[in-house]
């Protein structure tokens, strides 16, 4: 989908310019960067609309949350995750109405890696029983590397890890429909990448639990 994506922008752009020339306009920096600009905004957006289009479906299905109910539905959630990942090492952060669990590389994943660790699976077995009990959420699953290694690399591992967690999540019974993988290289690091220790703290997994709203 995403070749086929590129393939039809590239299109689109070379029918703008010649376009453009057949008007006689000026084919300088400026007047390509818009068109291209054009064509780029337009398929972002189409992806994002997509995306919306597919949360709004889901919470047709499952119900979807308005008003203070949102509020009080992600409290409940919270204190049920809290109850359940108690002295696991995970730490469940409220922004806002998300729920964000940032899981540490010690119980997640070797040094490059991304087959699941054993001390993970009692973790995402207490998860997947608070997503049962709270359905009216989707999950977006977030890889993250250190700075080691070729960059190419590190965002080809943090989404196999993203994906390793979303495929255990699956076979738990939590609905597809609900989840997203995602993997972000080192781009996002939660502390410098200076030392070994922080280095430990940047290689790690999250989770982000948004409710479904109308």
């Amino acid at each position: 989908m995403k070749l086929r994506a590129l393939a039809l922008s590239a299109i689109a752009t070379s029918l703008l310019l010649s376009g453009c020339a057949q008007m006689n306009i000026p084919e300088n920096n400026t007047t390509k960067g818009a068109a291209i600009g054009a064509v780029v905004g337009g398929v972002a957006g189409k992806a994002t609309a997509n995306h919306s289009n597919k949360r709004m479906a889901l919470g047709a299905v499952l119900g979807a949350l308005s008003g203070a109910a949102i509020g009080r539905y992600m409290d409940n959630q919270e204190a049920a995750l809290q109850e359940q990942l108690a002295g696991s090492g995970v730490q469940v952060i409220r922004d806002g109405d998300v729920l964000r669990l940032q899981i540490p590389s010690q119980i997640t994943f070797a040094v490059n890696s991304s087959d699941i660790r054993a001390g993970l699976y009692p973790v995402l077995n207490n998860v997947s029983k608070v997503l049962a009990e709270y359905d009216k959420t989707v999950l977006v699953i977030t890889g993250h590397t250190d700075d080691t290694g070729a960059r190419a690399h590190n965002q080809k591992l943090s989404l196999a890890r993203a994906d390793a967690v979303k495929s255990y999540l699956l076979a738990q019974g939590v609905d597809e429909r609900r989840l997203e993988s995602r993997g972000m290289g080192p781009d996002q690091p939660l502390v410098a990448n200076i030392s070994e220790a922080n280095r430990a703290q940047n290689r790690r997994v999250e989770i982000s639990i948004e409710p479904l709203t109308q």
